[in-house]
């Protein structure tokens, strides 16, 4: 008792009950954004596949079928689309390599490794609409890049890099790669930082050259990295290369660089065709599912080896 007032006492909280909910409590909480993720995802998604068996004009059409499947697969353009999709997946391993390398390199601190850090991952945050027209000017025949090079004496190199049916392609590619790799840098490099130096300080005082060190000690503890990277990256050569492209060379010089994304865009809004546009889109979600779900389960496996 303090002045003269009440004393103040405290029930101890142990021995009472739990606060006991159902099993099903748990869900419930979860159900509303469930139910929004369904919506916004879902939906579209079971429209998209609803569309691809219609003739759409307007909101709905007549059931036909496989018919639009049919008309795809005939045409000459869907078939180059394919390919230079699967052409531009030889960048995966080219930005992981590239990546893992120069993160490496950085996690050694090379002198102003901060201010190299920067600038390479500063084209990752630049909007894809700039940078397609910047280097669709640079990269012309008459651009800054052949202008250098004719400067230096190099002038049989000056090449009409995106108008040119067998270079555009590649062109193209080399600049996703350059705008792609920043990203990679900043995983690998947030990775290392987090690893135990005493690894890397034992391997060199073993003996081991960079290139040991780097493939027999750093690369394996890059494992899951690796192979996020890898998914992402895979994701963005067939779904998101669409800015890039349309952009720089709109699918030209003729069809070089039609991609399966620029596809689907003309038939939609250019030829009033949804019903071919939703069909197209559903074989690219089912390919880019095919190329997903077999790095899924390896890193399952993986994650399982590594428990036993």
């Amino acid at each position: 008792m303090m002045g003269g007032g009440k004393s103040r006492t405290f029930a101890s909280t142990e021995g009472l009950p739990m606060l006991r909910t159902k099993p099903w409590t748990p869900y419930l909480y979860l159900a509303p954004v469930c139910l929004l993720l369904a919506f916004v995802f879902g939906y579209p998604l079971i429209a998209v596949f609803d569309f691809s068996f219609r003739r759409i004009r307007g909101a709905t059409g007549p059931f036909i079928g496989l018919e639009n499947y049919r008309q795809i697969f005939k045409d000459e353009v869907f078939q180059q689309a394919i390919v230079h999709n699967a052409q531009l997946l030889l960048a995966v391993p080219i930005l992981v390599i590239v990546g893992i390398v120069l993160a490496v390199l950085l996690y050694e601190r090379v002198r102003g490794w901060r201010i190299y850090r920067t600038v390479l991952f500063a084209p990752f945050i630049i909007a894809i609409p700039v940078i397609g027209v910047v280097f669709s000017n640079m990269l012309s025949l008459n651009g800054a890049v052949n202008e250098m090079l004719r400067a230096v004496g190099l002038g049989f190199l000056a090449l009409d890099w995106l108008g040119s049916a067998q270079m555009a392609l590649w062109s193209v590619m080399a600049i996703i790669i350059w705008h792609e790799v920043g990203f990679g840098v900043v995983l690998f490099l947030a990775r290392l930082l987090s690893l135990n130096e005493e690894i890397q300080e034992a391997a060199r005082i073993d003996g081991a050259t960079w290139w040991q060190r780097l493939w027999f000690v750093t690369i394996p503890q890059l494992k899951d990295v690796t192979e996020f990277y890898a998914v992402v990256s895979v994701i963005t050569m067939l779904a998101w290369v669409f800015p890039f492209v349309y952009v720089m060379t709109r699918g030209g010089p003729g069809n070089a660089t039609q991609v399966m994304e620029l596809y689907i865009f003309n038939f939609a809004f250019r030829n009033s065709l949804p019903g071919i546009a939703s069909a197209v889109a559903v074989i690219l979600f089912l390919i880019t599912l095919a190329l997903m779900i077999p790095l899924f389960q390896l890193r399952a496996r993986g994650e399982m080896e590594g428990a036993e």
